[in-house]
């Protein structure tokens, strides 16, 4: 494809293309991300068709719309984009990683040109002369900047030629507003159905022209007569949402059976030709001449597919069981099912005292509206869920740039990406975890040359992971670099007069990391070193519930694990009375409950109790005492106990009474009132009332101190 890109001005119709923006924009962004994952999974050294045909398509995909919507930078850019692809994918270049580098930032361009023109235009525009002139170097088989080694050209054998072909027509120059007749020859075609798709345009945008079926003799192929005042450019633009421009072919009415050829823009010595674009066939022109004069000479096979691809398919059939729906409806459908959840809760309370004989249908009906609303809250609770996969696509690119602007060479690993969390948590736990990435990059990986020195690979690994434990999920970022240095944390914390001392634990120290401001870095760098990072994500988790931990081993690396609750919004609770008092436990911290005699309890120093559980010992809590509960029935005492379990230690709970398991709505109580240490929320209870969500994770720390 060596056309050169020129903007269309439309069909000439009246017709208001600013309502499908919204569609294009995201369909656009998903075609960059998939764009950059291909790219950053290419195997420069033995690249298939399939990858490049992939790669080719995303390009294509976005160099259509933009040019329909009059985005002309998005279209100029990922036109020439779409050039270096086209020349790789038909093996007349061989992929090298500037090549790759050139196509990332070109992508990042495009993100930048796409926000501002959804923005409405604001903000400053981005430059893309330089990326554009590197592109063409590129495709020209020049070396990138005018330096560097030779052109890289493909040595593949050439393609055995098509039959051939008597030379193409020219197409009569272009009138502005004079009707002109010409036939379009669309295929080949998986499914013939896609050229419907442009007999609708005609009869769905006035003034466009009109539009009648010719007989075909290809096969795959739909060959229409056409009347119309637009250029073919402007059509070209036009029909790129429903077929590849690879795949349109322009001729003069009554040239039909003579032409044949390459894409060649308006006016030019050639018509439109059409191409293959079926994965991993080559790319040949077909010539309908030649299909129909040389009956003694074999058809190329690559031209006409034998039927639909099983991946092209699976793409269709995902189409058309998704939909796009605004988070705010989500959110808005949440809290409604929370406030039936609150409304079914009030009424099986109500309903405890009726006589189950007399109102044994009432009864029955209650227990179904139970059933139905625990399966209504678990569907919509996973419409939020989604895979850690969305978090950790966004790092292979951004360590692939840090690793080559530290000259550092680092591998990724991920494990766990089905693992699912939910959308907002996902939202605000990506920047803690980019810092830790870039802090294992940075501070943990060794120069190549380092890690050899020591005896290991000059690859270093960056494994991150995510798996569910009980209620929570974790997610860990673990380095084989060079690990924490126990001595060297210390010596620091001294110099910026922290309260330090030689018998503190690893543990301990690793925890001086998170203090404002603290840094390890011998020097200041763009990347690091000002100390401003690792209290912000503590901070950040701290704030969401979580927890942050580290492990590390001076000269075998460090592991960062980060654990979050598995949602926000509605959770099975376990209830506790407490004097008047009820509080909720998470279910999923729950281990277990018993009786306890007052002899069982055994009191240590300062005060702190233990209790011995199958010859374990752990410490003992009395909510009474945390929260100051007044006493009014003094006969009555604390004599249950229920061990939970969070951050991998384990508590048991003095309360009064176990009052039952029901699904609670969790409320923000930051929110509407303020923080409250050692509670994470609150709920409302069947009867009206607001109880307490318990923060066993701030109940297990405070019980460690």
């Amino acid at each position: 494809m060596a056309e050169t890109y020129q903007e269309g001005s439309g069909s000439g119709a009246d017709f208001d293309l600013s309502q499908f923006y919204q569609i294009f924009f995201e369909e656009a962004g998903e075609n960059l991300d998939q764009m950059e994952q291909m790219l950053l999974d290419l195997d420069l050294s033995n690249a298939n068709d399939e990858e490049l045909n992939g790669i080719f398509r995303c390009a294509h995909s976005i160099k259509g719309g933009a040019a329909t919507f009059g985005f002309s930078d998005v279209a100029e850019l990922t036109h020439q984009m779409e050039s270096l692809l086209d020349k790789l994918r038909r093996h007349e270049l061989q992929p090298i990683p500037q090549m790759v580098d050139v196509l990332l930032e070109s992508a990042d361009a495009s993100r930048s040109l796409l926000a501002r023109h959804q923005a409405g235009g604001q903000g400053e525009a981005v430059s893309t002369t330089a990326l554009v002139k590197r592109i063409s170097d590129l495709a020209a088989g020049l070396p990138p900047g005018g330096a560097g080694p030779e052109p890289v050209v493909a040595t593949a054998p050439a393609p055995v030629a098509p039959p051939a072909a008597s030379p193409a027509p020219a197409l009569a120059p272009h009138v502005p507003g004079q009707p002109r007749q010409l036939e379009i020859h669309v295929g080949p075609l998986d499914r013939l159905e896609q050229a419907d798709a442009i007999k609708e345009l005609f009869r769905d945008i006035a003034g466009l022209g009109s539009i009648q079926d010719l007989p075909g003799s290809v096969p795959n192929v739909r060959v229409f007569a056409v009347e119309t005042t637009s250029s073919t450019d402007d059509l070209l633009d036009l029909f790129a949402f429903h077929v590849s421009k690879d795949q349109v072919r322009f001729v003069d009415a009554g040239a039909g059976a003579k032409a044949d050829g390459p894409q060649g823009g308006e006016g030019s010595d050639v018509a439109y030709g059409f191409f293959n674009d079926a994965p991993g066939a080559p790319s040949v022109a077909v010539s309908a001449s030649a299909a129909v004069a040389a009956e003694d000479v074999p058809k190329p096979k690559a031209v006409v597919p034998k039927a639909v691809e099983p991946k092209a398919a699976t793409q269709a059939q995902m189409e058309s069981t998704t939909i796009r729906v605004a988070v705010n409806k989500v959110d808005q459908l949440i809290n409604l099912v929370g406030e039936l959840v609150i409304t079914q809760a009030m009424l099986a309370q109500n309903s405890r005292g009726l006589d189950a004989g007399a109102y044994q249908q009432l009864l029955a009906g209650l227990a179904d509206l139970d059933r139905n609303t625990r399966d209504l809250q678990e569907s919509v609770m996973s419409i939020r869920m989604i895979p850690m996969s969305i978090v950790f696509s966004r790092f292979p690119r951004m360590l692939r740039d840090l690793a080559n602007k530290l000259g550092k060479k680092v591998e990724l690993v991920t494990l766990g990406e089905a693992t699912e969390l939910d959308k907002g948590l996902v939202e605000k736990i990506t920047d803690p975890l980019t810092h830790l990435v870039r802090n294992s990059c940075d501070h943990g990986i060794e120069l190549p040359a380092d890690r050899l020195a020591k005896g290991k690979s000059e690859h270093g690994t960056i494994t991150l992971s995510a798996s569910h434990q009980g209620g929570s999920i974790v997610i860990d970022v673990r380095d084989d670099g060079r690990g924490l240095s126990r001595e060297k944390i210390l010596k620091k914390a001294q110099e910026r007069g922290l309260d330090v001392s030689d018998q503190m634990t690893d543990s301990e120290v690793w925890q001086l990391i998170f203090a404002p401001g603290f840094s390890t870095a011998d020097e200041v760098t763009d990347v690091s070193g000002r100390g401003v990072g690792m209290d912000v994500v503590k901070r950040n988790i701290a704030a969401l519930n979580g927890s942050v931990e580290i492990d590390s081993a001076e000269g075998y690396g460090m592991k960062v694990s980060v654990r979050l609750p598995l949602t926000l919004a509605i959770m099975d609770g376990m209830s506790v009375g407490v004097g008047e008092e009820v509080y909720i436990l998470p279910l999923s911290s729950v281990v277990e409950s018993f009786q306890v005699n007052a002899d069982d309890v055994s009191t240590v120093a300062q005060g702190s109790q233990l209790v011995k559980v199958r010859d374990e010992y752990m410490p003992v809590i009395a909510l009474e005492k945390i929260f100051q509960v007044p006493r009014f029935d003094l006969n009555k005492s604390s004599n249950i106990m229920v061990v939970v379990e969070a951050d991998g230690s384990r508590v048991a709970l003095l309360v009064d009474e176990l009052l039952g398991q029901h699904q609670v709505v969790v409320k923000n109580l930051e929110s509407n009132y303020r923080k409250v240490p050692n509670v994470s929320g609150a709920t409302i209870l069947g009867d009206g009332t607001v109880a307490l969500i318990l923060d066993t994770g701030g109940l297990v720390r405070r019980a460690r101190h």
